[in-house]
């Protein structure tokens, strides 16, 4: 659908600005995935979302409009339109992201080198409608217990389906996206689409400087996810403090990207075309990007003013929420690894940060980014983490700070 044609009909606000949350998470996933694995087709469905995320974007303001009758609506209204305005900031820049992949701006080899051994490969495919998945639920399926891989959307007949459930049937020519282990996906994607998969192609290792600057790069990638969820998670909260975290983080940005210019700029005496390395730039303001959207959510909080109920309600009733809690003392999460206890397997909720309390005696009052199974948890420690509400609170009870939500 062309933005252009969309016409004013009466949405719930709140629903709307959900999409528009899901959305934006779904497209930096997307992008970077893209990026990181050269991938022309996860870039295509960057820019039909990204175009999907404008239509919703159009729906939100005029909605917010019809509503604001008297100063003191539009007094209320206004954080609202700057939510609105930051998902399409993100949005955007996921687009732009993308783009470096489809239009082959340049990007070094050294993008993919930086992902680490074992790490979560995306692909995408169409369900072919001879496979065994066509209209078979997941839970039918049984997929991620299996196989380890797991469907974080849908695109179906034009409409997407962002963290489909349990109960989600998978349909003949359902375009799916699948983040998984290499070994489980071969046999997934092999049996969604009938077609051999193709393994991304391993690069070779990259002069000492450029590592450098794609190492920076991918630390910049990690932080604007971030602050991204930490934004929405001060939203929901009304936290004055996550708000300041996001603050912090896009301080970190900025010193982040000072580093990484410095080392791009020594990186280009030496390689064989320095014009290769315009992707790196492109995608370094890219990120920058979506790090300011990241503190413009957060920006009603950080100035005293109480976050809009309609915000919180669509952050809070979007397919995923963000939970922060507090490890207890004597909990099984005190003194484990995210390993030792699976958390992920055993409550479903990925826990993307770790918050040490002020006084530890390693790390006090700092933020582990996307911690892994080896990250020790202690009592003190805050976790933010993502998932459904039921995985909520099961990840509440093995952290001894119980979650209840009213599904």
């Amino acid at each position: 659908m062309d933005p252009g044609d969309v016409a004013y009909e009466p949405v719930s606000v709140k629903e709307v600005l959900a999409e528009m949350k899901d959305t934006a998470e779904l497209l930096i996933d997307l992008s970077y995935s893209a990026v990181l694995h050269g991938s022309d087709d996860i870039a295509e469905e960057v820019l039909a979302l990204e175009e999907r995320m404008e239509i919703l974007q159009l729906r939100a303001r005029m909605s917010l409009l019809m509503a604001a009758r008297t100063p003191d609506d539009a007094e209320a209204l206004a954080p609202v339109l700057g939510v609105v305005g930051a998902a399409q900031k993100i949005s955007d820049a996921a687009g732009d992201i993308a783009k470096i992949v489809l239009e082959d701006i340049g990007l070094p080899d050294a993008m993919r080198a930086a992902l680490p051994e074992a790490v979560e490969t995306l692909v995408r495919g169409a369900v072919d409608p001879a496979s065994p998945y066509a209209g078979r639920s997941l839970e039918e399926i049984n997929m991620e217990t299996e196989t380890g891989v797991r469907v974080i959307a849908i695109r179906r007949a034009g409409d997407w389906i962002t963290n489909p459930d349990h109960e989600t049937t998978l349909e003949a020519n359902d375009v799916v996206l699948l983040r998984g282990l290499e070994e489980g996906l071969a046999t997934v994607y092999e049996t969604a689409t009938g077609a051999p998969y193709e393994p991304p192609r391993a690069p070779e290792p990259a002069i000492d400087d450029l590592e450098r600057a794609v190492d920076s790069i991918v630390l910049m990638k990690n932080i604007s996810e971030l602050a991204v969820d930490l934004a929405y998670g001060a939203v929901l909260f009304d936290s004055e403090g996550v708000a300041e975290e996001v603050s912090e983080l896009e301080a970190e940005m900025d010193a982040l990207e000072s580093r990484f210019e410095a080392w791009t700029l020594r990186a280009a005496s030496r390689v064989e075309d320095p014009i290769s390395l315009r992707g790196l730039m492109h995608l370094a303001h890219a990120t920058e990007v979506i790090s300011d959207a990241a503190l413009e959510i957060s920006e009603g909080v950080l100035r005293g003013l109480d976050t809009h109920p309609v915000v919180a309600a669509a952050v809070e009733e979007s397919d995923e929420i963000i939970v922060r809690l507090t490890v207890a003392p004597g909990s099984a999460l005190a003194d484990a690894t995210l390993g030792d206890r699976m958390v992920k397997t055993e409550t479903g909720m990925r826990v993307i940060a770790v918050r040490r309390p002020e006084g530890a005696t390693e790390g006090g009052g700092e933020w582990v980014v996307s911690p892994g199974p080896r990250t020790e948890l202690h009592a003190g420690d805050v976790l933010l983490a993502k998932g459904t509400r039921a995985a909520a609170e099961r990840l509440g009870d093995l952290a001894g700070d119980p979650q209840e939500y009213d599904e």
